[in-house]
């Protein structure tokens, strides 16, 4: 089980943040003002780490100790910048499959998308800098340590990371449970972007907009929505499978070696 790490005190984490310390993300006490709480917003700025103005009561839940208003949280894994990543893809001559978050924020499904994305072999998760979940230890252990395998890339829009991915030839996937396209009459081989949205709100309308088009995944039940995670691991499962299926990649190799191994 793994725990979160956190440094509290103005003077440690302004230590960590000149240190390079990976954070995920700060906590300060609202109206707290003073040179060295400027110096670490500025920090934070220049190394994209989000910083939340909170209420008193909310660092008390983290230290019973002397925070002094400020409290870090130490990052689980180290963000890779997608910038970096996607061409390092294409370079080993393979089709990126990156799964962007937008406006999930239920750790436990972040944990299970995860979890599915790092066994139907995708490349990436990206998540926004606000607004979004992170690589918390409680995501970690309810993604069964797939976050500590599968690069995770934090960006600070999910509509700027789907621009940039379209400019790189991905197709990009919504999936809306009103679309006309079914998942399973789609192509979902090649450079591929699926972006899951929030069960409450769905994708924005700003990055479906940007989307080569959307899909749906077919229900006869009366709920009428799908659990994100559930959903995310539909398409990412029928992407392997038309994969597999099209051409003898990497997968469908690992796929057919197991189950020999099985027999």
């Amino acid at each position: 089980m793994i725990k979160e790490k956190i440094i509290f005190g103005i003077h440690s984490v302004q230590e960590a943040l000149e240190a390079g310390q990976e954070i995920d993300k700060i906590y300060l006490r609202r109206a707290l003002i003073s040179e060295e709480v400027r110096a670490i917003k500025r920090l934070a700025r220049e190394q994209r780490i989000p910083v939340l103005e909170v209420p008193v009561e909310r660092l008390n839940r983290f230290t019973r100790g002397a925070h002094q208003g400020c409290v870090a949280i130490i990052a689980q894994v180290s963000y890779t910048p997608l910038e970096m990543l996607v061409p390092q893809i294409f370079e080993r001559g393979e089709d990126p499959l990156i799964v962007l978050l937008d406006g999930v924020t239920d750790t436990r499904n972040f944990g299970a998308i995860a979890r599915s994305a790092e066994c139907a072999g995708a490349h990436a998760l990206v998540i926004a800098e606000r607004g979004s979940v992170s690589v918390s230890a409680d995501a970690v252990n309810a993604s069964a340590g797939a976050l500590m395998r599968i690069p995770v890339c934090r960006v600070p829009s999910i509509s700027g990371a789907v621009g940039y991915l379209a400019e790189c030839g991905l197709q990009i996937v919504v999936a809306n449970e009103k679309a006309e396209n079914t998942y399973y009459t789609t192509d979902l081989t090649g450079p591929l972007a699926l972006v899951m949205g929030s069960e409450h709100e769905g994708v924005s309308p700003q990055v479906a907009r940007l989307a080569t088009l959307s899909v749906a995944i077919p229900q006869v039940g009366e709920i009428g929505s799908l659990n994100v995670s559930v959903a995310a691991g539909i398409l990412l499962f029928e992407s392997l499978r038309q994969n597999a299926k099209s051409k003898r990649n990497k997968y469908h190799l690992i796929i057919e070696k197991r189950y020999e191994e099985s027999n």
